[in-house]
């Protein structure tokens, strides 16, 4: 009789049968039923698999289409040993599968549902495997995709003294002992010697997480020194990487290897009960790749690493027996390898959306290596003896979690800029070359499509206005910059015949904004309006409106009311005229003619700034010589400094004073038009938001009473119309009246600069006056006249009083200094 038992039916069965899946990724047996029924459940849990991986088969174009998502292989290492469990731990015939039998516990009575046995199924079982064994199965691969741009991660979890470390690095006493890492540096330098064509630099760094904390293990060369700032973990849309961590480029496998064995000198390492030479923190070695080619010039270049992690053991304080300070390191150990799996469960959880990468400094640290852009691979390091299976257990626990997890590998492309340009500059070559051709070949031989000269574009302008004018019938056309240029050069002419316009209408009438409140309310009341109230004349279409004279007033004579409106008006045509920025960045304020002059013609105010350079910082001022030789006597006690300051100001100081005090008025003009300013662009602003808040009225209005289109346009009626016009001239000349602004605050800086640069010499110029008039003596005088031989506030007050006092003339400080020309005195 034949049976056909299909996966409907597989729950159900081993219901019966007494066999389900474990939820911890195994597969529970129960030694209570017949061999053959175990053997069946067996069967029909392989079909199941290979019925999952052929919809998961059907599924391969797709993920290859949208991006490779692969698992992450999981590899098992036993350690060897002379008591190994045979009863409990059997490996299957696949090479692949490891099963777990325990004993049941006969001290919880007759009804006993404890599970006794697990079945884990992984990449491979590395049973007594050898050390090259161990490396071309699980680390090869990954190193050799590196430098084609796929990052990869090779890391070794397991319980303390299970071998992982041996893994990682291997034993220093055999070099065919040697482990995971020397080997992948040395397949690394190897490989680069095969790429002839490819530049391809090596650089490495080495870091330790040591009760959660950071630090680098390569910080003791003498050319790095320990960091001032502490290491911190940082994320950019590039990926993670270590602030603060040492990285260095290594030319040959030798600099590797000392690199690699100064680290492994610097890590932390203790003794307990389980393993004399216990690693005390996890440690990640990590190797930077970067391939560029050297026979082609493409900008792209690749780049990628690998992660190779040693993390520290978990540990049973009842096994290991820790005490003090191996007691803390293991307490940090165990929490971060528990965040660690928290964060396996977690990425292997389809619908889990956020991964608790942050939890600890090492799964922070691993983020890109766990279900990112990685090939990811886990060697799990187990004991083989009966009384380590329980953790061997939760070992093979997480390894079957990891599985779970899937990442997505791409090759991590980059472009050289510097490259880039370059290949652009010589595409473009190429491309004006072959348009020259083109252009041959089409007899178009003057084509020119380099940016255009001033020369050309004048030319440009002028071909625009006599077309303008009519005697230009056309205007040929070459290429695409001279289209663009003629249009633009259109809209200079067009600027410029408004601006001409604006200039004539502002010479034969006085202009009046509509919108300018203060000038209309000054109309009214002088009395040129007309019966209706409105302003005389028609409006030209651009916001102003032509003002004439009354009908009442009589030609050839001024009337009052003229007179009035023009005084009213003065402030206003003064607004509307453009002032010119001050120009010159380093000028002096001297005690020449350096001062501001504001000058007035058709209500347009123009600052200038007459600068008239000194020729020699010797020459005397002319109105110092009478005032000289006209000294009266001096007093026997010096005056207060206050009533010879306003001295000064009156005698020697009268030009830097009066200098002063203009700068300062036209300073405080400029304050108080900026202020006006300010004022009419807030009612602007104001004005602005009215005219918006009755402009959606009016559209809610319309959208209430229903639109009306005609063909496809939107018909609004007038007011809403009038608003937006109004709305339009309102921003025009807030745009205008800010950027006036902005000029002002300009000018209103450099003009106190010129006043700070005045009060400044003024002071200054009254101290060496004051000094030299009052302190220095008498037989001094000539010597410190102008046309003398010491020019005045060369020398300090005390070197020259210093002169008549004591036994001799200072002679000493008149040398050192080199500034006397006097004789040295007779002994």
């Amino acid at each position: 009789m034949t049976t056909t038992i299909t996966s409907h039916h597989f729950l159900s069965t081993c219901s019966v049968l007494g066999s389900v899946l474990d939820l911890e990724g195994g597969f529970k047996q129960d030694k209570r039923h017949h061999p053959v029924l175990q053997a069946a459940c067996y069967l029909i849990w392989e079909l199941k698999l290979s019925q999952m991986m052929r919809s998961k088969n059907s599924n391969k174009h797709y993920f290859t289409k949208m991006g490779s998502r692969k698992k992450v292989h999981a590899f098992v290492r036993v350690r060897p040993t002379d008591d190994f469990a045979h009863e409990m731990i059997k490996y299957r015939d696949d090479n692949k599968t490891i099963d777990i039998h325990l004993k049941k516990d006969s001290r919880r009575g007759v009804v006993n549902n404890q599970q006794t046995d697990w079945s884990f199924k992984l990449d491979r079982v590395l049973h007594d495997a050898s050390q090259d064994l161990v490396y071309e199965t699980v680390a090869k691969d990954v190193v050799s995709q590196a430098l084609n741009g796929f990052n990869g991660t090779i890391m070794c979890y397991g319980q303390t003294g299970a071998g992982k470390t041996y893994t990682m690095t291997g034993a220093t006493e055999s070099y065919k002992h040697r482990g995971i890492l020397p080997r992948a540096l040395q397949q690394v330098f190897k490989m680069i010697e095969e790429r002839p064509t490819h530049a391809i630099t090596v650089r490495v760094s080495y870091l330790e997480i040591y009760n959660e904390s950071l630090f680098d293990l390569l910080s003791t060369l003498p050319y790095v020194g320990p960091s001032v700032t502490p290491m911190t973990i940082v994320e950019n849309p590039q990926g993670v990487f270590i602030k603060g961590l040492s990285v260095h480029l290594t030319s040959q496998e030798e600099d590797a290897f000392s690199l690699l064995f100064e680290g492994e000198t610097n890590r932390i390492i203790a003794s307990h009960t389980m393993n004399k030479n216990s690693s005390r923190s996890h440690c990640i070695f990590t190797i930077y790749v970067e391939a560029r080619s050297r026979t082609l010039s493409d900008e792209k270049y690749v780049t990628s690493k690998i992660n190779l992690v040693d993390l520290a053991g978990s540990e049973r304080l009842g096994k290991s027996r820790s005490e003090g300070r191996v007691l803390k390191e293991a307490t940090y150990i165990n929490k971060s390898l528990s965040f660690l799996e928290q964060a396996i469960i977690a990425l292997g959880d389809q619908k889990r959306d956020h991964i608790p990468f942050r939890q600890c400094k090492l799964t922070h640290a691993l983020k890109d290596s766990l279900g990112g852009n990685c090939n990811m691979v886990l060697v799990t390091n187990i004991y083989g003896e009966a009384a380590q299976l329980e953790e061997t257990l939760s070992s093979l626990r997480f390894a079957s979690r990891m599985k779970l997890v899937t990442t997505e590998p791409t090759v991590n492309e980059k472009y050289d800029a510097e490259r880039m340009v370059r290949n652009l500059e010589k595409e473009l070559a190429l491309l004006k070359q072959e348009l020259a051709i083109h252009d041959s070949l089409a007899n178009r031989t003057l084509v020119n499509y380099d940016p255009m000269d001033e020369i050309q574009i004048a030319e440009i302008n002028s071909q625009v206005r006599r077309y303008l004018e009519g005697t230009l019938e056309e205007i040929d056309i070459i290429n695409l910059r001279q289209i663009q240029e003629v249009f633009n050069q259109f809209r200079v002419v067009l600027s410029q015949q408004e601006q001409e316009v604006e200039s004539t209408l502002r010479r034969k009438y006085t202009l009046i904004d509509k919108n300018d409140y203060a000038a209309i309310s000054a109309v009214q009341k002088a009395g040129l309006v007309d019966a209706d109230g409105h302003l005389v004349g028609e409006p030209d279409g651009q916001g102003f409106g032509l003002g004439v004279a009354p009908f009442s007033t009589k030609p050839g004579k001024k009337s009052k009311s003229k007179k009035m409106f023009k005084e009213q008006l003065s402030s206003s045509a003064r607004k509307e005229g453009a002032s010119s920025p001050l120009s010159g960045k380093d000028l002096d304020v001297s005690t020449s003619k350096t001062q501001l002059t504001p000058s007035s013609k058709d209500g347009d105010v123009k600052d200038m700034v007459v600068r008239d350079r000194e020729t020699s910082n010797t020459e005397p001022l002319a109105s110092d010589s009478p005032k000289e030789e006209l000294r009266p006597p001096r007093p026997s006690t010096p005056p207060a400094k206050p009533v010879a300051f306003e001295d000064f100001k009156n005698e020697r100081g009268s030009e830097i004073n009066r200098i002063f005090k203009e700068n300062k008025s036209i300073l405080n003009e400029r304050r108080k038009r900026a202020s006006e300013t300010t004022q009419r662009i807030n009612a602007i602003k104001r004005e602005i938001d009215m005219t918006k808040e009755a402009l959606n009225l009016q559209k809610s209005l319309r959208e209430k009473q229903g639109e009306y289109e005609n063909k496809g346009l939107m018909i609004i009626d007038e007011e809403e119309f009038l608003l937006i016009l109004k709305l339009k001239d309102l921003k025009k000349q807030y745009r205008t009246e800010y950027q006036d602004l902005r000029d002002l605050r300009a000018e209103i800086q450099y003009c106190q600069h010129l006043v700070d640069q005045c009060r400044h010499r003024l002071l200054t110029e009254f101290d060496i006056w004051y000094n030299e008039s009052f302190f220095v003596p008498e037989d001094l005088q000539m010597a410190v006249k102008p046309g003398g031989s010491i020019r005045p506030g060369m020398m300090p007050l005390s070197k020259i009083v210093s002169l008549v006092s004591g036994t001799g003339w200072g002679w000493g400080w008149w040398t050192s200094t080199g500034q006397c020309p006097l004789p040295p005195p007779q002994a």
